[in-house]
């Protein structure tokens, strides 16, 4: 009998091969047969279904029809930017790239969701946005199972089952997780700020940063405490205030171990260990370990009187002088509650 004929097809199983510079996927297929005792892998394309081709990257190995779009593809290894925008000189690596971008100056938005008719400047937006109407969850981790909507999404969250940082900015050396934070963080060093507040003018390096914005001048508030109802601006102020409800404290100092329920709360108690004091005042250049300190001090050169007597209407610069003013009229205010002062009598002679 045949090689062929005796030869056993053990497994026969989707592979992936991953360029790692660019996280682009190329399906291939893997068979192994077991012949004459000799394991044989062989590996094929399959969306091309080629078994020669001479343009191949030396980077990911990905292969392209032609020697054009390898030349294409080897610039996003070497990062050069052939093609720049006219409006604010910002340099892509390819004219795709390019044009999408130039829609943020045009305003452009060609793609709309047939269900709520919301509109996006990327087909690839608007297909993830339609997600969040059917409930689809494409993607899923295999660690944990969780499932994410975005591709992006569950990429940065296997980040949590690891300590690896493997993206790092090239001025500072700072290390992120994701490409997607690095890119972010670099428009710290080049000053940028590309989405802008048409309201107020002011400007911003991310849009979601525009967005939580424009919630002060609509007075949004779409996150809403499932306990007490209260609602909220933005989902961050909603996950800490519902520490408030748990009395999770998971932020703990690595001096004395005492924890806080918001990370802000940690570092500002980490400069009692330190005796940093980064706030300082423009006046007299007195400096403070918290910012909220520094505001109280500046009253001092402003005179401003935020604190006024509801019965003379007298005003003071700080909250406790209030109270010892009104316990002089014999009521005394405490947590928001007003108490009358018992007065002994004093008979008249």
């Amino acid at each position: 009998m045949s090689v062929p004929a005796v030869a056993e097809v053990v497994s026969r199983q989707p592979v992936r091969h991953i360029c790692e510079l660019r996280n682009n996927y190329t399906n291939t297929e893997k068979y192994t047969s077991n012949v004459n005792n000799k394991l044989v892998t062989k590996e094929r394309n399959a969306k091309e279904r080629r078994v020669e081709c001479s343009n191949w990257c030396n980077v990911c190995n990905k292969s392209f029809s032609s020697r054009r779009y390898l030349k294409l593809h080897e610039s996003l290894h070497k990062g050069e930017c052939h093609f720049s925008c006219g409006v604010c000189r910002k340099k892509f690596m390819t004219l795709t790239i390019l044009k999408v971008h130039q829609r943020i100056h045009s305003g452009e938005r060609p793609f709309s969701c047939g269900v709520c008719y919301k509109s996006f400047t990327q087909l690839a937006q608007m297909q993830s946005h339609l997600r969040t109407h059917n409930g689809e969850r494409p993607f899923s981790c295999d660690v944990c199972k969780k499932s994410f909507t975005l591709r992006q999404m569950m990429m940065r969250h296997l980040g949590t089952h690891s300590s690896e940082r493997p993206f790092s900015c090239n001025i500072c050396k700072k290390s992120f997780k994701c490409s997607g934070s690095k890119w972010k963080h670099m428009l710290v060093h080049s000053g940028e700020r590309p989405f802008s507040c048409h309201v107020c003018k002011k400007s911003f390096s991310q849009k979601s940063h525009l967005k939580s914005h424009l919630r002060t001048h609509s007075g949004e508030r779409p996150f809403s405490c499932h306990v007490c109802k209260k609602s909220f601006s933005q989902k961050s102020y909603l996950k800490s205030h519902l520490r408030t409800h748990t009395g999770e404290r998971p932020f703990s100092c690595h001096v004395c171990k005492k924890s806080f329920s918001q990370k802000s709360y940690l570092k500002s108690h980490l400069r009692t260990h330190t005796g940093e004091r980064p706030f300082s005042c423009h006046v007299c250049r007195k400096s403070f370990s918290q910012q909220a300190t520094l505001k109280k001090h500046l009253r001092t050169h402003s005179g401003e009187r935020l604190f006024s007597c509801n019965v003379c209407k007298k005003s003071f610069k700080w909250q406790t002088s209030l109270k010892r003013h009104q316990y002089d009229h014999g009521r005394i205010v405490h947590c928001h509650e007003t108490f009358v002062r018992n007065v002994p009598h004093v008979s008249e002679r």
